[in-house]
């Protein structure tokens, strides 16, 4: 699913027009973005939640030439869905 079929999806099951589900999910996105900037984490009951986590700076190989190169430290979303969500894909 992508972001029209999902704006699509919202609009039939809310009763929202696809302009008000599209600022919805925009909203959404924004404060989600917002808040992981601010290394808040984001708990959505029944959804799961989303944290930022950081990946150390490590050596790793050029698969080319097989030479050590150094990758750099990063910062990385994570999602951890709930049991609800979790359960609805069994």
């Amino acid at each position: 699913m992508n972001k029209a079929q999902l704006i699509d999806s919202i609009s039939e099951k809310s009763g929202l027009t696809k302009a008000d589900s599209k600022k919805a999910i925009d909203a959404m996105v924004a404060s989600v973005g917002e808040a992981l900037k601010a290394e808040d984490r984001v708990s959505l009951v029944g959804f799961g939640s989303f944290s930022v986590n950081e990946r150390p700076a490590r050596t790793g190989r050029n698969p080319k030439t097989g030479e050590p190169i150094q990758i750099a430290a990063k910062k990385v979303v994570k999602f951890k869905p709930g049991v609800e969500l979790a359960d609805l894909v069994k």
